[in-house]
Formats: C-alpha cells, sequence, structure tokens
C-alpha cells in the first residue's frame, strides 16, 4: 500500500512563503515513489509580504498562507487545522522564509519562537503515533518547540541559527548540502537544502534523501 504523506506549506516564495524549489522538489520525489500527498496551510494572514524582485517589504499588502500556498499545490489543499495525524504516515515541511515567519515567529523571536497551534498539535500527534516527520531548510528551527528537549536536528552550519536552535531545547548536527540529519530516537528527519544550496541540483540531493528517509521510516 501507498504511503500518506502529508506536506504543510506556508506560502508562495522563498522570502515570505515555502521555498518554491523545495516544495517542487518534495512533491516529485514523494510522487515518484508512489506517495499519497496532500498538501495543508494554515488559514491565516501572512506575516507580511515581499517584492521578490527586489526583496523589499510591501507596505499595505496582504495576503494569506493557505490561498498562496494553494498555488504550489495546484489548488488541492486544506486548511492545516483539518489534519488528523490519523490520515497520514508521515508529514513532511518545506522550507523557506515562511516556516519562520508563518509557521512560527523564529525569524523575530529566535530561541523564544512561538509554533502555530495548529502545526503543533499536528506534529506532535504524528509525533505521539510514531510516525515520522521531515523538515526542509529553516524549518528544522521549530525543533525544540515540536518534539521538545534533545531532539536532533540540523539547518546547515550556520552558527547564530545553530545557537538559537540550540537554545530553544534541540540539538544541532551540523551537515552539508546532501546529507540528512536523522534523529531516530524521534523519528525526525532534517536537511539543509537552501541554507546551504547553491543550486537547484545541490538542493535536490538533500531533499531526495530526505523524502526516501522519512519513506522508509513511515
Amino acid at each position: 500500500m501507498s504511503k500518506r504523506v502529508a506536506v504543510v506549506l506556508s506560502g508562495c516564495g522563498v522570502y515570505d512563503g515555502s521555498e518554491i524549489y523545495e516544495s517542487v522538489l518534495t512533491l516529485l520525489r514523494l510522487d515518484q515513489a508512489g506517495a499519497q500527498v496532500q498538501c495543508f496551510a494554515p488559514d491565516i494572514p501572512q506575516l507580511h509580504v515581499i517584492n521578490h524582485a527586489t526583496g523589499t517589504v510591501v507596505e499595505h499588502e496582504a495576503r494569506n498562507v493557505l490561498v498562496e500556498a494553494a498555488r504550489l499545490a495546484r489548488g488541492n489543499i486544506r486548511d492545516l487545522a483539518e489534519a488528523d495525524a490519523a490520515d497520514y504516515d508521515a508529514v513532511i515541511l518545506p522550507g523557506g522564509f515562511g516556516a519562520a515567519k508563518n509557521l512560527s515567529d523564529f525569524a523575530l523571536q529566535g530561541a523564544q519562537l512561538r509554533v502555530n497551534p495548529a502545526l503543533l498539535a499536528f506534529i506532535q500527534a504524528m509525533h505521539k503515533a510514531g510516525k515520522p516527520v521531515g523538515l526542509i531548510c529553516i524549518a528544522p528551527a521549530m525543533t525544540g518547540v515540536l518534539f521538545g528537549a534533545g531532539a536532533v536536528c540540523t539547518i546547515g552550519n550556520d552558527p547564530a541559527t545553530a545557537e538559537a536552535i540550540e537554545a530553544s531545547g534541540a540539538v544541532h548536527q551540523n551537515c552539508t548540502v546532501d546529507e540528512v540529519c536523522v534523529d531516530r530516537a524521534n523519528k525526525l528527519v532534517t536537511t539543509p537544502a537552501y541554507m546551504l544550496a547553491g543550486s537547484i541540483s545541490e538542493a535536490a540531493g538533500g531533499i531526495n534523501k530526505l523524502v526516501d528517509t522519512v519513506l522508509a521510516m513511515a
């Protein structure tokens, strides 16, 4: 029987939502493996809107995380509040600043971050059920809140980000772009992707390994 995988998105676009290449690579690898995929996103406003041509904040413009993420999912997306751990064998979160701005406030609060309540409830229910979780790029910054003290993850090798992750209770492990960090006790798999990647091919190496490892654990 094919594995049922939830993919949680945080908008659309590296600077204010889900990183598009990371999201597509994740969905492609899952499809190649024959997994059944359902995308989710929280039905909340984005922290802000970024003009991706200039990298600047667009003042007086508001967008919805679920509506924007629907672009990546070709419309096949559901409100994260409806996600039921009983329906899925695994869950994967692509990166992009949306993970640190919309799914959490890590971009603003660092080690004192808070995580979106619907995401926290879903991930903790998956964890309690012994189901694997994959976190990509900056998404592992939420590890300490999602899994508790001692959970092991990677965002690559950025010292400041790693320090904030460890201050939140998680353990950071340095990792190259084509590697994954596997915390078997928590069934947590993480990879740096565009925290280190210089190209889509480099990002694909680690993401493919993460997807394959998550599916093997499911």
